[in-house]
């Protein structure tokens, strides 16, 4: 078959959350379907079930039996009524109730298990997490049966292969290829529709990994690759990405089109698009995907593709990361002597925490960077044992971290070589006495951050977001 007239399609926890959005989801899909494209569904875990899985494992782990009793009820009744509201056949209605079953008690069985060791592993909630996905996938296939679409629920672990790195596993591109392709082309090719579970793959040896929160988009894309689709939709409860939060800024509008290195630099940087790591998979085929609104199709959503046309000096969004520590390594000592930087950033690496911004002065006498701030009293302290001698005898005078603090970025790839953006930027800012508090840059271009204290958050992203943004179009 031509594999490039596939069409893979998502719907995230909100498309798949009740009876009333797995009855649209459906008619989306049937829609789609005769239109003789050859289509592979992806669906996440009823919007919070997900959470309340990995509550019932950390309740366990505490010895609390009544806490994960209660949230395993939730999440049986939770199916149940999504059942009875699609009003299937007696037969499959009965079928389902069955299959729902034997998940919520294979969830007791691991629970008591956990309960009895007194811990759960990274293993062990990922065997658990996929639970969700599985039984929604179910769900899905049943209703677009109703519809007289042939489908079938297949869990993804039966498709893409990973390595063991538990709760964020790697998939293996060459293997999940040809297991992906061996399993689904067949299935395509007699006009079945497989709806696949979201976030889940598993090692060579068989055992349920995950792929990371929001992994569902994830999956989506290493199908895609895997199968060469033509196009990757992900649907969900907007109309497509916005130029801002629209809590934050009333008049955020959708984008149209977005290249991925944009989309890439907006998932990094905050904003709710998708799962940091969809992209990688298609950037490589220049598989395009469209970002759609499963209650509102009509709408024409967001292109985010490597062929996306870009004006000159064009900012796209503005972002904010919140809850993040500005560190600061600070001393006349530090100039010209090397290797403090890359002791710096081993001392942070050890602590595990992950760096979101860097800047430096061009004195050398000063590092500063973003951390989350859950890790800033940690890494302050693995920074000072590391130093400890400097800071003896005077070279760098303070470790230091300053919270309650937001990264700003505004994004772009039509800021690259266009001089000008910056100063549009900090005029905008300046116009409201926000202070900038520090700045970087990417070689790329794409982007600038900017940390503001977290009182002119709001104010900064509107700013930004009026000036340039809206007026600079």
């Amino acid at each position: 078959m031509d594999r490039r007239k596939i069409l893979i399609m998502k719907f995230g926890g909100t498309s798949v959350g009740s009876a009333n959005a797995i009855r649209q989801t459906a008619q989306i899909v049937r829609d789609r379907h005769l239109s003789a494209e050859s289509l592979v569904v992806v669906v996440s875990a009823m919007n919070g079930v997900t959470n309340l899985l990995l509550n019932c494992a950390q309740s366990a782990s505490k010895g609390d039996h009544a806490q994960f009793l209660s949230d395993i009820a939730r999440i049986q009744e939770k199916h149940l009524e999504a059942i009875e509201g699609l009003s299937l056949p007696v037969k499959v209605s009965e079928d389902l109730h069955s299959e729902i079953q034997a998940y919520i008690s294979q969830l007791q069985n691991y629970c008591q298990s956990i309960a009895v060791l007194g811990e759960v592993t990274p293993r062990g909630l990922d065997a658990i997490a996929s639970l969700g996905e599985r039984m929604n996938a179910r769900l899905v296939s049943a209703q677009l049966g109703e519809l007289d679409v042939h489908s079938q629920a297949f869990d993804a672990d039966r498709l893409i292969v990973t390595d063991n790195a538990f709760q964020h596993a790697n998939p293996n591109r060459a293997e999940t290829a040809r297991m992906t392709r061996n399993k689904l082309i067949p299935v395509l090719k007699k006009g079945i529709v497989p709806v696949v579970t979201g976030f889940i793959g598993a090692t060579p040896d068989g055992i349920t990994t995950t792929l990371g929160r929001g992994g569902s988009d994830y999956t989506a894309a290493i199908l895609g690759d895997a199968l060469d689709a033509a196009e990757v939709w992900t649907w969900t409860d907007v109309d497509g990405v916005m130029t801002a939060d629209p809590s934050i800024v009333r008049d955020a509008r959708v984008i149209s089109d977005l290249t991925f290195d944009e989309v890439s630099e907006m998932a990094y940087f905050g904003a709710k698009v998708l799962h940091p790591k969809t992209m990688r998979p298609l950037i490589e085929k220049n598989i395009p995907i469209l970002v759609k609104n499963t209650f509102n199709p009509q709408a024409p959503g967001t292109c985010i593709s490597q062929d996306a046309q870009q004006k000159p000096g064009k900012i796209s969004c503005v972002t904010a990361i919140r809850d993040v520590s500005l560190i600061t390594v600070r001393g006349r000592g530090m100039l010209g002597v090397p290797g403090v930087a890359a002791r710096t950033f081993s001392a942070v690496a050890a602590e595990k925490a992950s760096v979101l911004m860097i800047s430096q002065s061009s004195s050398e006498q000063s590092i500063c960077f973003v951390i989350p701030e859950s890790d800033a009293r940690k890494v302050i302290g693995s920074l000072e044992n590391e130093l400890a001698i400097e800071m003896a005898r005077g070279d760098i005078d303070a470790v230091s971290a300053l919270g309650d603090v937001v990264i700003v970025t505004a994004i772009g790839a039509g800021m690259r070589h266009t001089p000008g953006v910056s100063a549009r930027i900090f005029k905008a800012l300046g116009e409201k006495n926000i202070n900038v508090i520090a700045i970087a840059q990417g070689s790329s271009e794409f982007s600038i951050s900017m940390i503001v204290a977290s009182h002119e958050a709001d104010q900064a992203v509107r700013q930004i977001h009026h000036e340039v943004v809206i007026n600079g179009h």
